[in-house]
């Protein structure tokens, strides 16, 4: 509060008035000056609660512009008082006084200065407060000094400053304040506590500030502050209202030595709203900043009232309203917890138009001098940027698509092509993938950068920058008002009972103003009848039902364009007569009202409300377990508005259609009698709508013969007072112009090195997802090489350079959800050819000079070799002398212009119509004279000592090798390229000992024939071979050992040899021999470095011997053999069970359905395998297989008997078992009851007894329903329901009535037959008798002769697949359907089995083979006749 309060305390001599002055929190964020202090008010003993004879009060000042803002300085403290309003709850708060004006004042108190007498001025009373005052006083400084003593007795006592304020702080304070410091923070406020700072030492100071934090109930709130100063600053935290005692709820550490503070609050609660403030203290300054916490409180509960809640504040109302008119600073901006850094480089990315608006979010008010910074700033980037970036243009910022995803591009012109591209989220760096399997994902086409969000949730919210290696290229900013709103605590079921309120709540991650309810799928608007509301922060949305009803049962639900969630109502209770249709104005044929027939609607909508029951206990997901397919609202397919006892016995289905295909529905009727029509949404459809209507008795189909989008909607069928409804689908699946079709066609040829661009545009349904392969593998987007792109309407494949490794044929497929399109395109990559195949074979001939020959290229580059060029290069010149060309189709060359004694080298290169390729060179050849001698062979190491090597050698043969004489010796040491003469004269003999050498050097040797024309070419250099003694032999190995087996290898394992045994190893040699062989073979070429081996390419089942063999340059070791023969298979592993979270203990179907039970196991060799169910074998109905450690257990169509429990056995070779079983349960439809029985117990009743059904379907709750019909009203009419015994009385029984009886049992599993009454009850009247004509109850005769609705196609498999042939009859009575192959019935046969489910008759094959091939039919027979529908099976042979 701007101002000042006082109080005073009349108890005790500790009286004294304190002074607070509430800070700005916009000062305190240095958003806004600090306001000039209030004027000097003067409180006059009224006010004080003083007798009028007292005192008055000394001046009181509030705090100075100079004080920190938020640093409380009590001078005295006064005793609590109860009676105060304004006391807080940390006690009365002080009055604060300027440390120089209370100096002066205490000086002007010791030394006064001499004033001019007057009258003296009425003297206080001894016990009067100002006396009392004075009197402290003086006592007070008689005790403890001067004032600057006293005011630090007075800091001492202040509670805010015992563990903050230090020693130096509190002398800077009697000394006087300089003004605060401005810092880069805003926000941050620092002061001097001295004159003057010592070198090497610092005020304390902010790097950073912890940021202001809005979160969920429930998480944990992190501020950090990083603190500098020197010495080390103290750091506090505080909180505006409360404290941080409680350590479970607060955490405040900081690592040793650094500069990082943290207060960590946990599991945030709506008490934890409030600023938060860092102090930091050293011996010479503060600093101070705050945040501000608000914990977001989800729901209606952030109304509710908090016990632990402070009251409110009455001192508000005692604000000085002149301070409100003295303000001239405008109102701050909103915190923003945002890096200042980063909203500059905003602004620097972002439009003229835009600047106003950032720099009013962000509280930048000096706009001129911002437009100087951004200037300034922009220069720099430039700099910085142009060490990567030759040019960036057509920046786009951040934009939110229809489908929640965020985009933004950009154009750069990079200097180097590999520089590396990052992403940062308010400073922090995000990783981003280049597919859309990530959230974050970058598409690069060219030099255009596309950087999508996916995923958007309101945390996204921030600024977003991308840079180049270090330097900043763009940034822009993404809104959280442009996020989507996305379900956090989706609707819920809701019950409640006829006439009460029905509340839906649904809270989203932000506020969504067009958020609109529906209920099933029509819009609501508010009402008396619907309540629509927000709570205060708009997330949580709430729809009030008022007075529910039955017909208000159904499904709501609230979307926001992008998300929705949906709910049921059920309504439950006593039926409400408003909710059955009006009757009035209709009559009966003998002209009463509408009563009989409202009475028959009352009993079907009492079967409606037996469905409702279902309905009700069932979620709108479980209506797939019943068989029947879900549409979205729900309600099973084919769901009629009329309930069990309407007019149709096969309602409309749902229909998913493509685009241009034929589209059919239909519906059967009980009665082809009853005329009716076709709407779509609502309008009637007529043969001008481009449909067609057919009808085949009570068959009702309306064709469409080529579907179109237009024609996608809900279809609705009316036969009177009863309709049908269906949704259809219309599946649009992309499509490829035919021009562009004709394009891709022709081959598309491009020079390698030049970026190609192929861009395919299609139309269809979206999303539509494309895949690029090329020759069959997908082709994969990233920085390097292929770069793929897809827009809503085109994909695009780019090469920014292609090479010959691009050529290929590729495929692109284009996918969505109403099917798919390819498209091939052949794409040539052109280039220079490669150089010739070598090598280049250069051949001297006496007197015909040169011959050389090679291969052509490899790789041509896409066009034929026109010609060859030939070069030659004389030794010691650097320029290439061109020979001639040859054709394409020759690949010699011959060069007679060559002197005798020189050294030439030859190269070759391929000429096409892209250029000339890269030359294939020859070694140097020299054209002697005469004949020179050839090189002899390498010489042989005969012994090596650290004294000498002896070296032996053959004479070489050929021309110019006859008359030798003799030889010269050269050397080097290994891995020198730099031969040095061995002897300078040739010797003639072919054995020479090597002196000069250095032990343990590692030598090799070449020698050169001499012949009459000179020294010929040296011949090979030798093994290299170190001059040392010789070694010894090493020992043998030691712990040879087998440590796994398999069918194909074997690993072998063993220790080095002892030391002592020889000298060291340098190798080892594996050898093996079969069983019936003498003769070891080596397993591998060299030695083996290592002691672990495994042999491979061994026979399975065969048995080996192997041993091992260590070998150095000394020789080799005695072999160690293992001790037995060793056979190629893998260990045996004991049978066990593979058990997983998928393995259970309890199996239930319903009968008729097929049962699959897979039992993973691991043994070797394979186990055998038992089934036994309740302990005996299996039934022939029952199929099991055994495959690759699995066996499965497969009822085709299962019955009650099927029921018990079920184990599998395996038993291995050694006679070992385990066993895992588990129990399967079927269930059933009851059967019908036993005869009805009618007896009169009670005058005016009759009691119905009945046998119970001989199965009750082992189906869960079985119970009884009872219908009764009478003579007055045709229709059945439940007369009652969850009947648990055999027997039911009905009364109110009228005389002359006829009554029939009607019982069905029931369970979990569905509705057994009716069991009716064969007489009548009756009772007679007393009266005069008169005749009753009873109507005729005639049943529809619905017998037909079977047809195929849906025929048998045509199957090509390959061998090993499951076949599964399917047709669709009917006909009435039910037709039996029989199966035959090449005319041969398939009955017993014990590789096929067949089912029939509700006129679905499916034959299948487990494995199929060629013999399965041929033709198949299905033959449905009944007593009015029989249809056939054929079909042929192919199956191929494996390629394998």
């Amino acid at each position: 509060m701007d101002g000042a309060l006082s109080s005073s305390d009349s108890a005790g001599p500790e009286r004294s008035r304190l002074t607070v002055r509430r800070p700005d929190p916009a000062v305190h964020r240095g958003l806004l000056p600090h306001p000039p202090p209030p004027p000097t008010k003067k409180a006059g003993p009224c006010c004080r609660g003083d007798s009028p004879s007292e005192e008055p009060a000394p001046a009181v000042r509030s705090q100075p512009e100079s004080l920190h803002p938020f640093l409380y300085i009590p001078l005295r403290i006064p005793a609590q008082s109860p009676s105060n309003p304004l006391q807080p709850r940390l006690g009365a708060r002080p009055e604060v006084l300027s440390p120089l004006r209370l100096a002066e004042m205490d000086r002007s108190r010791l030394h006064p200065t001499p004033k001019a007498r007057g009258p003296e001025p009425p003297r206080p009373s001894p016990s009067s407060p100002a006396a009392n005052l004075r009197t402290s006083q003086h006592q007070h400084r008689a005790q403890h000094g001067p004032a600057p003593l006293r005011l630090l007795l007075a800091l001492r006592r202040a509670p805010l400053l015992t563990r903050a304020v230090s020693t130096a702080t509190r002398t800077r304070l009697l000394r006087g304040g300089k003004p605060f410091k401005k810092t880069a923070i805003p926000g941050v406020t620092v002061r001097q506590l001295v004159d003057e700072i010592p070198e090497g030492c610092s005020t304390p100071n902010f790097e950073r500030k912890p940021v202001t934090m809005a979160l969920p109930e429930g998480k944990n709130a992190i501020f950090r502050a990083m603190v500098s100063g020197k010495p080390r600053p103290e750091v506090q935290w505080y909180r505006t209202n409360g404290n941080l005692s409680d350590p479970n709820k607060y955490k405040i550490f900081s690592p040793p030595g650094g500069k990082e503070h943290v207060l960590q609050i946990n599991k945030l609660t709506g008490d934890d709203t409030d600023t938060y403030r860092c102090l930091a203290v050293n011996d010479y300054g503060e600093a101070m900043c705050s945040a501000r916490l608000t914990v977001i409180e989800v729901g209606f509960r952030k109304n509710r009232k908090r016990h632990n809640e402070p009251q409110e504040d009455h001192r508000k109302e005692l604000m000085d309203f002149r301070s409100i008119l003295r303000k001239r600073a405008p109102p701050p901006p909103p915190e923003k917890k945002m890096d200042p850094e980063q909203v500059w480089q905003l602004l620097m990315n972002s439009d003229r138009k835009d600047y106003e608006r950032i720099c009013m979010k962000y509280g930048i008010v000096d706009f001129r001098g911002m437009l100087r910074k951004l200037q300034q700033m922009k220069e720099e980037h430039e700099n910085k940027m142009s060490q990567y970036v030759n040019a960036i243009s057509n920046l786009r910022h951040i934009r939110v698509n229809k489908d929640g995803l965020a985009t933004f591009d950009l154009e750069l012109d990079l200097k180097d092509f590999e520089s590396k591209i990052y992403l940062y989220k308010d400073g922090e760096m995000i990783h981003y993938g280049y597919g859309n399997e990530t959230k974050y994902c970058l598409r690069r086409l060219g030099k255009r950068y596309h950087f999508h969000i996916q995923d958007l949730r309101p945390e996204d919210a921030g600024i977003y920058q991308v840079k180049v290696e270090d330097a900043e290229v763009f940034s822009t900013e993404l809104e959280a008002d442009a996020i989507p709103a996305r379900v956090v605590n989706p609707l819920a079921e809701t019950r409640c009972e006829v006439q009460e309120d029905a509340v839906f709540e649904c809270t989203l991650s932000s506020p969504c103003p067009h958020a609109s309810w529906q209920f099933q799928h029509r819009p609501l608007q508010p009402s008396d009848k619907y309540e629509v509301s927000v709570s205060p922060d708009g997330l949580t949305h709430r729809l009030v039902v008022r007075g529910a009803q039955h017909s208000d049962m159904g499904l709501y639900s609230l979307g926001t364009g992008l998300h929705s969630s949906r709910a049921w109502l059920v309504v439950e209770g006593e039926k409400d007569k408003g909710f059955l249709p009006s009757r009035e104005g209709k009559t009966d044929d003998d002209g009463t009202n509408g009563r009989n027939r409202l009475q028959a609607e009352e009993s079907q909508f009492s079967d409606i409300q037996d469905s409702g029951k279902l309905i009700k206990e069932m979620k709108p997901g479980d209506w797939s377990s019943l068989g029947r397919p879900v549409k979205d609202d729900g309600l099973p397919c084919g769901h009629t508005t009329d309930g069990p006892s309407g007019r149709f016995s096969q309602g409309l289905a749902d229909m998913v259609a493509k685009k241009g295909e034929e589209a059919v529905l239909s519906c059967t009727l009980t009665s082809d009698l009853v005329p009716g029509s076709w709407f779509k949404d609502g309008v009637k459809l007529t043969a001008q709508d481009g449909v067609i209507f057919e009808q085949d008795g009570p068959n009702y189909r309306l064709r469409i013969p080529q579907a179109q989008e237009a024609q996608a909607g809900k279809y609705m069928f009316v036969a009177g007072d009863h309709k049908s409804e269906a949704t259809l689908t219309i599946r649009d699946p992309p499509t490829i112009a035919q021009d562009m079709l004709e394009k891709l066609k022709e081959p598309l040829v491009v020079k390698a090195g030049k970026a190609v661009t192929v861009k395919i545009p299609f139309s269809g349904e979206s999303p539509v997802q494309a895949s690029w392969r090329k020759d069959g593998e997908e082709v994969k987007g990233g920085n390097r090489g292929a770069q793929l792109d897809q827009g809503d309407n085109f994909t695009r494949l780019c090469l920014p350079s292609a090479s010959r490794k691009d050529s290929g044929q590729y495929n692109v497929q284009l996918r969505n959800a109403g099917g798919s399109v390819d498209a091939r395109l052949t794409l040539e990559v052109i280039d220079k050819p490669q150089h010739p195949q070598g090598p280049l074979k250069v051949q001297y001939c006496r007197g015909a000079g040169i011959n050389l020959s090679w291969q052509p290229p490899k790789d041509d580059g896409g066009r034929a070799v026109l010609t060859y060029v030939v070069e030659r290069q004389q030794a010691g010149r650097t320029t290439w002398l061109k020979l001639g060309e040859t054709p394409g189709n020759v690949t010699t060359f011959s060069d007679t212009r060559v002197e005798e004694g020189k050294k030439y080298t030859f190269r070759v290169r391929a000429v096409t119509s892209e250029g000339s390729g890269e030359a294939l060179m020859s070694e140097e050849l020299q054209v002697a004279s005469e004949a020179r001698p050839r090189p002899p062979p390498a010489p042989t190491i005969t012994s090596a000592t650290s004294q000498g090597i002896t070296l032996t050698w053959t004479a070489p043969k050929g021309p110019g090798s006859t008359h030798l004489l003799g030889y010269l010796i050269e050397k080097r040491k290994k891995g020198s390229n730099a031969w040095t003469a061995v002897n300078d004269q040739p010797v003639s003999e072919r054995k020479w000992t090597v002196t000069d050498i250095l032990k343990g050097c590692q030598y090799e040797f070449r020698v050169t024939a001499v012949g009459a024309s000179g020294p010929g070419e040296p011949g090979p250099p030798s093994d290299a071979v170190f001059a040392r003694d010789p070694m010894r032999p090493p020992g043998p190995v030691r712990d040879l050992q087998v440590t796994d087996t398999s069918h194909a290898s074997i690993t072998l394992n063993w220790a080095r040899p002892d030391d002592q045994g020889g000298d060291e190893v340098q190798g080892y040699l594996v050898e093996l021999r079969s069983l019936d062989s003498v003769q070891w073979s080596r397993c591998h070429p060299g030695t083996v470095s290592g002691t672990t081996y495994t042999v491979k390419g061994l026979r399975p089942q065969e048995a080996y011997f192997l041993r091992v063999t260590a070998v150095n340059d000394g020789g080799q070791s005695q072999p160690t053999t293992l001790d037995t023969c060793i056979q190629a298979m893998p260990a045996s592993v004991s049978p066990k069970f593979l058990m997983d979270t998928t393995t259970t203990d309890c199996v239930a179907v319903k009968s008729g359905d097929m049962v699959r039970v897979p039992v993973s196991f691991e043994a070797f060799p394979m186990p055998e395998v038992i089934w036994l169910k309740d302990g005996l074998p299996l039934s022939k109905r029952t199929v099991t297989t055994i495959k690759n450690g699995l066996t499965q257990l497969l009822i085709p169509v299962a019955s009650l008997s099927d029921s018990g429990l079920y184990t599998v056995t395996l038993r291995s070779l050694q006679g070992k078992e385990v066993t895992y079983s588990f129990l399967v349960r079927v269930s059933a439809s009851p059967a019908a009851p036993g005869p009805i029985q009618l007896e009169e117990n009670v005058p005016g009743t009759v009691t119905a007894v009945w046998e119970p059904p001989p199965d009750d379907g082992q189906g869960g709750s079985f119970y009884y329903t009872v219908l009764t019909r009478s003579s007055a009203h045709s229709a059945w009419q439940e007369a009652g329901d969850r009947i648990y015994t055999n027997r039911f009385t009905l009364a109110g029984i009228l005389p002359g009535h006829q009554y029939y009886f009607r019982v069905v049992a029931k369970n979990e599993q569905g509705t057994s037959d009716p069991s009716d009454t064969m007489e009548p009850w009756i009772i007679p009247k007393q009266r005069d008798k008169f005749m009753v004509k009873t109507p005729n109850f005639k049943e529809p005769n619905l017998s037909q002769k079977p047809y195929f609705l849906v025929n048998l196609r045509t199957h090509l498999l390959p061998e090993g697949c499951e076949c599964c042939m399917s047709c669709a009859v009917k006909g009435e009575p039910r037709p039996k359907v029989t199966w035959f192959k090449d005319d041969e019935s398939l009955e017993g046969n014990p590789n096929v089995y067949s089912t029939d489910v509700l006129g679905v008759c499916s034959l299948v094959i487990p494995s199929v083979t060629p013999k399965d091939s041929g033709k198949y039919k299905a033959v449905a027979e009944n007593r009015l006749g029989q249809a056939v529908s054929t079909a042929t099976l192919i199956v191929t042979e494996s390629c394998f």
